[in-house]
C-alpha cells in the first residue's frame, strides 16, 4: 500500500483530526484513512445525513394529507389518448 504526505495542514484541521482520533481511540493515520474513505463514498458505514435536513422536514395533518391525495388523485388515471 502506498504512503502519502500531506503538507501545510492548518492548525484548525490538525486539531479536528486529533480530536476525532482521540474520540474514536484511533491513530491519526487510521483517522485520516477513515475520513478519506467517507469523503469518497468508500466507507462501509455510510454516515446518516438525515439530521442535516431536519429543518426542511414538515409534518402533515390528516387534513393536509387528504387534500394532497384529493389534488393528486388524477395522477392515478391513465388517459388512453396520451398513449396513441
Amino acid at each position: 500500500m502506498k504512503s502519502i504526505t500531506i503538507h501545510n495542514l492548518d492548525d484548525t484541521l490538525e486539531k479536528r483530526i486529533k480530536e476525532r482520533a482521540g474520540k474514536h481511540g484511533t491513530s491519526l493515520n487510521k483517522t485520516i484513512q477513515t475520513l478519506l474513505k467517507e469523503a469518497l463514498g468508500l466507507s462501509k458505514n455510510r454516515p446518516d445525513h438525515k439530521s442535516d435536513f431536519i429543518d426542511l422536514f414538515g409534518i402533515w395533518t390528516e387534513k393536509d394529507a387528504e387534500e394532497f391525495r384529493k389534488e393528486t388523485s388524477s395522477f392515478n388515471q391513465i388517459d388512453k389518448q396520451d398513449w396513441k
